[in-house]
């Protein structure tokens, strides 16, 4: 019997045939896209979904995509983005300031009016669910060539121990030696001289207060810079008030502008979905850290000020209850957007993690950092300690175990230097040390880590240079798993994703991307770069199994530190692992808010029943994702749950009061 082939073998046989044809004629073009398209082929397949997740993108009207800068998920399931100008001059000079709360179970999206420009602010979850949002831009950078008038920073003195005095923006200042006038840009504040009698002689002495505000010349042209330090009369002023207000300032130039930060606060209200403005900052601050402590309270650290120098120094603490912030009363120098962290005895740790702007000698060095004191505990051992600018650093999980991970990383400023280590510190070991983790996919500025509800972490994206320069942004994304100390690679994001890039995890365990601000659009760097404005979803390969455990949210809304409580669930003889799971905020590679806390748990027919550990430097304050994990390491979806600030006896018994 002669063989016929089917119908099928024939069709297969002409179109490749037809492919072969067509490649004599385009070959480089022809493998393109048919690589391409075995590719969307093979992702897709359940097999390759179920091993190595799936990226998906998220379906974003016009009217509502923005340059997210900031990102954070509330307690209602809702994830805040946040723009701000966006990194956009032209934004800035409009006051176009942008948030968009995005709901991801229905897809729906709201615009929130934005009453200043949040862009490079920090932020912080509260124990009751608020976000804090503190400093943002008064003043966008001018690099040398784009400055027409010269200006800088004008110190403001008050010799006046009984009277604090404001002046307006565009009051004069007249120097005294060199007679040229500079006008200040802002409203600044000079608070009264501080008056002290010696208690055996009864003599007063009288010290200056001063206050700082940035000053330009009147008109443009370089005649109206100075070279060296004057006293600078203030004008409006007569008697007393003459002799005792006054101004010093050194060069008045035409050098670079740096941002400048605002002191303003605003907490967010996730039910009434808007900002509500609270007391601001005593420092003007534009890429600050704000890092939760035990007793609900929260610390801003560093910061570009109003002048745009790195604030000296000079930390203070947000209080909820009050909605005031006062300093702390010993300082330390940190570059901005430092990765602290809350770790036991109400102590942070400094990875050495940071964005930005800061020298490179001072405040970069990984430790453990006691408040009480001011005392700092270097912990050695970081490898390429040179590049730990723009590095990622996380919590890894469960949070008990307080070992840490410090993930790529790059130099200072502008620098094209990147690293693709990994480094690991347990801070439970006699002498804390950083050691090396396994490699990183690539050298990359910009990671981003999840924590997940299984135990691991992913890291996606990332470039080989400052902002993408080059065409180096990474495609790739990994899995590591804290227990076995690997990684393994996963699914390819969809687009490259740099500077001013994120990620957070979601309640139903899936993890969202958004951001990227490339400087260039091209390899030769030629061509203006676009922020990416496409947010996508990551669906993790425990999402493709069969079965998933599910939790009820019958039981309490409400669990005191040490509290039990317990939850309805169906299978609950297949559950093996409980995790409370803190709420990411995003932004600039820092998420210091995200942790994830192994719970003591027993099953029942019908349920389980957890219990919270006592210590709020393991457990801060706030909302909390609850999740049940069973023996496939299939987590369910969350139950919000509220740990309420510790009380002052609790406090005090565990010795952090």
């Amino acid at each position: 019997m002669k063989y016929r082939p089917s119908r099928r073998t024939r069709r297969v046989a002409i179109g490749a045939a037809v492919v072969l044809a067509l490649a004599g004629m385009n070959g480089p073009a022809l493998f393109g896209f048919v690589s391409e398209k075995y590719h969307d082929y093979k992702i897709n397949q359940p097999e390759y979904k179920a091993a190595n997740g799936h990226w998906d993108v998220v379906d974003v009207p016009p009217e509502y995509r923005i340059n997210t800068i900031h990102a954070a998920l509330l307690h209602t399931g809702k994830v805040l983005l946040v723009a701000g100008s966006g990194n956009n001059a032209k934004n800035f000079a409009a006051k176009s300031f942008r948030t968009v709360l995005w709901d991801p179970v229905k897809n729906t999206f709201k615009n929130i009016p934005t009453p200043k420009d949040l862009f490079c602010a920090g932020h912080t979850q509260l124990p009751d669910g608020k976000l804090l949002v503190a400093g943002g831009t008064q003043r966008y950078e001018k690099l040398g060539g784009d400055v027409k008038k010269a200006g800088g920073l004008m110190i403001v003195y008050n010799e006046n121990p009984d009277a604090p005095k404001t002046f307006p923006a565009g009051t004069l200042f007249t120097g005294k030696q060199n007679g040229k006038t500079f006008a200040s840009k802002d409203p600044v504040v000079v608070p009264r001289a501080k008056k002290k009698a010696d208690p055996r002689t009864g003599k007063v002495t009288v010290t200056h207060s001063e206050a700082r505000v940035y000053v330009e010349a009147l008109k443009e042209g370089r005649q109206y810079s100075t070279g060296a330090q004057d006293n600078y009369r203030i004008h409006g002023l007569t008697g007393a008030d003459a002799r005792n207000f006054y101004g010093i300032a050194q060069k008045l130039s035409f050098d670079k502008k740096d941002f400048q930060g605002i002191k303003d606060s605003f907490e967010f209200d996730p039910v009434a979905e808007r900002y509500v403005p609270v007391d601001p900052m005593n420092e003007a601050r534009w890429y600050p850290t704000l890092t939760s402590l035990e007793d609900g309270k929260v610390l801003s650290t560093s910061g570009l000020d109003e002048i745009g120098q790195v604030v000296p120094g000079k930390q203070e603490i947000y209080d909820p209850k009050t909605k005031k912030w006062t300093y702390l009363p010993r300082q330390r120098f940190f570059p901005t957007y430092p990765a602290l962290f809350l770790t036991d005895k109400g102590r942070l740790l400094y990875t050495g993690s940071n964005a930005g702007y800061g020298p490179d000698n001072i405040g970069r060095t990984p430790g453990i950092w006691d408040l009480k004191t001011n005392t700092f505990q270097v912990i050695p051992g970081m490898s390429d300690p040179d590049v730990l600018e723009t590095s990622m650093s996380v919590l890894l999980p469960p949070a008990q175990a307080q070992r840490y991970m410090v993930l790529g990383g790059g130099g200072v400023g502008e620098d094209p230097e990147a690293t693709d280590k990994t480094r690991l510190v347990d801070l439970h070991a006699d002498k804390p040390r950083f050691k090396d983790g396994p490699p990183l996919y690539a050298k990359a500025r910009y990671p981003s880590s999840v924590i997940l509800p299984d135990d691991t972490v992913l890291t996606t994206n990332g470039s080989g240079d400052y902002r993408g320069r080059s065409d180096s942004n990474v495609l790739s994304a990994e899995l590591y798993d804290p227990k076995a100390n690997t990684s393994r690679a996963v699914a390819d994001p969809l687009v490259g994703r740099n500077y001013h890039s994120g990620a957070l995890l979601l309640p139903d365990g899936r993890v969202m991307t958004f951001g990227s601000d490339s400087l260039f659009a091209d390899k030769d760097n030629t061509k203006p770069g676009v922020f990416q404005q496409q947010i996508d979803i990551w669906t993790p390969p425990y999402l493709y199994r069969d079965s998933r455990p599910q939790l009820t949210d019958t039981g309490p809304r409400t669990v005191r530190l040490g509290g039990r409580a317990t939850y309805g669930t169906k299978h609950a003889s297949a559950i093996k692992k409980m995790r409370l799971i803190r709420p990411g905020s995003f932004t600039h590679v820092t998420n210091i808010e995200q942790r994830s806390i192994a719970l003591d748990f027993k099953v029942s027919k019908d349920g389980v029943t957890v219990t919270l550990p006592k210590d709020p430097t393991l457990v801060p304050p706030g909302w909390y994702m609850l999740n049940a994990v069973d023996d496939q390491g299939t987590p369910s979806k969350a139950v919000w749950v509220k740990v309420p600030t510790a009380s002052e006896a609790e406090l005090k018994g565990l010795g952090l009061n």
